[in-house]
């Protein structure tokens, strides 16, 4: 579907010299009596590359709507993360490369959706959120009185993440996905 530059929004997905990029930033340009142009920020869907483009406002580009799918993870072997589509029960099986960030959030039966272009994966989008169980930390200094001191904390899923003092091993926290910070104490399993 041809859309006109000045309805690039944050988060669409165009194709673009013959590849998929998806938009990271947008602004508009109107300098003074000239034309007004949209300035972009893509990131490359394949590779993971990022580039800056200016569309002239009067450009038309090509939006992609990506089909997404609800998959639970299952297993990771050899470097290959196993989805199964929860409605049909396929399987499929994507690489760390395409995954990125996400393989340090994924913990057996977790769902995530998947996003799929003519069959084929293109990435994921993750919960806001992810509850992730403390696996080895230092422990908490009773005698510490300061709360803003963090320590790191790994993880189940091998992420390491800093949290506050009193929080220990076994316990159960709760991590942001997109700045892989720590939120809260997450209630137990």
């Amino acid at each position: 579907m041809l859309i006109p530059a000045t309805q690039l929004r944050v988060g669409m997905t165009v194709e673009h010299q013959k590849d998929l990029w998806r938009v990271m930033n947008v602004v508009h340009v109107t300098p003074g009596n000239w034309r007004g142009m949209v300035q972009t920020k893509l990131r490359n869907l394949r590779s993971g590359t990022q580039t800056e483009n200016r569309f002239r406002s009067e450009d038309k580009v090509e939006r992609v709507t990506l089909e997404q799918h609800e998959m639970e993870f299952l297993y990771e072997s050899d470097g290959q993360y196993h989805f199964m589509n929860t409605e049909t029960y396929d399987q499929i099986a994507l690489n760390s490369e395409l995954l990125g960030d996400a393989v340090s959030y994924l913990r057996p039966n977790s769902r995530i959706q998947v996003e799929l272009h003519d069959g084929t994966p293109m990435g994921v989008s993750l919960p806001k959120t992810v509850d992730l169980k403390v696996v080895e930390t230092a422990p908490g200094l009773k005698s510490a009185t300061v709360t803003n001191v963090l320590k790191p904390a790994k993880t189940e899923t091998g992420l390491v993440v800093q949290v506050p003092n009193f929080i220990g091993e076994g316990e159960v926290i709760r991590v942001d996905t997109e700045s892989g910070t720590y939120l809260s104490r997450a209630k137990g399993e």
